[in-house]
Order: structure tokens, then C-alpha cells, then sequence
């Protein structure tokens, strides 16, 4: 999830990472187990007057399937489940009625199954995990084609990628 917005204009920091599970400090080892109850995910650094909020929920259903409640493409698990995690009442009202709308769009045949979720404490990953897709470029596009997210992605969301 970080490359989609890390390019951005007004996007000033995404760092991966873990949060929503029972212990602190969790190793990727720890998350990946399946015995920490955290998710993978990002925390993005944003200036809302360049990149709004809006925006980052929009290119945020842009990047996943939003109606499998099992993971992500290969990936499978609680910690690979997607969710919207808010930090305040405008950000959830905003995050929720973006879900109301994409189900009401007829976009996909099944629910949407992303929940929103209030923020918990946020640990980085592992240095290794920052910036991955820089620091490993094939092995990164090569994972993107072949789990099917860029097809997925391109099938579902070509007509608006971007906007």
C-alpha cells in the first residue's frame, strides 16, 4: 500500500507497519503468526489542503479487493485483512459514507467487507519493510502481477485509477 500513495503530491510520509493487535513492539514474524491480532498496515503523513482525506479513502478502495474478508489476493489472514482505521469522528463519517457509496455504486457484486476502525497505536516495521517496493523493485512488481492485485485492480478500477 505504500507506492500508490508515496508519489503523491502532499503525501509526506508512508510507513509501514502493524497496528490493532495485543502486543507491543510486534516483530513481522509475531504479526505474520497470526497470535498478535494486528494488521499489516500504513501510516500516511498528508497535508490535507494538497491531498484530503477524501482522496486518501478514494485511492485506498482503488488499491484492494474491499469484498473478501479473508485478506488480500495471495495473501491470507487477519493481518492481511484490509480496514480504514480513523483518528477522529470527521474522519469516520467521511470514511463511512465512502463505503456507503461504493456499495451503493454497483462497482461489485458482493458486499463490502472493510471495516472502519478506530486508530490504535501504530508500530513501524522492520526497516526492511520501508519503502519495499523501492528497495526491491522486481520481486515487488513481479508479486503485484502475479497475485493478481494489478489485474484485479486494472479490471475494477481502470475507468477511475488515479482520479
Amino acid at each position: 500500500m505504500v507506492k500508490p500513495f508515496d508519489t503523491q503530491p502532499g503525501i509526506i510520509k508512508v510507513t509501514s507497519g502493524y497496528t490493532g493487535g495485543t502486543i507491543e513492539n510486534p516483530t513481522y514474524q509475531q504479526v505474520c503468526s497470526g497470535t498478535t491480532g494486528h494488521y499489516e498496515a500504513v501510516e500516511i503523513t498528508y497535508d490535507p489542503a494538497i491531498f484530503p482525506f477524501e482522496k486518501l479513502l478514494s485511492l485506498f478502495w482503488q488499491q484492494i479487493d474491499p469484498t473478501d474478508p479473508g485478506g488480500q489476493f495471495y495473501d491470507r489472514g487477519k493481518s492481511y485483512q484490509t480496514a480504514i482505521f480513523y483518528q477522529n469522528e470527521e474522519q469516520k463519517k467521511l470514511a463511512e459514507e465512502s463505503k456507503q457509496r461504493l456499495a451503493e455504486s454497483g462497482r461489485f457484486s458482493k458486499p463490502i467487507m472493510t471495516p472502519i476502525l478506530p486508530a490504535m497505536k501504530f508500530y513501524p516495521a522492520e526497516e526492511y519493510h520501508q519503502d519495499y517496493y523501492k528497495k526491491n523493485p522486481t520481486h515487488y512488481e513481479s508479486y503485484h502481477v502475479g497475485s493478481g492485485r494489478a489485474g484485479f485492480i486494472k479490471t475494477n478500477w481502470g475507468d477511475l485509477l488515479g482520479k
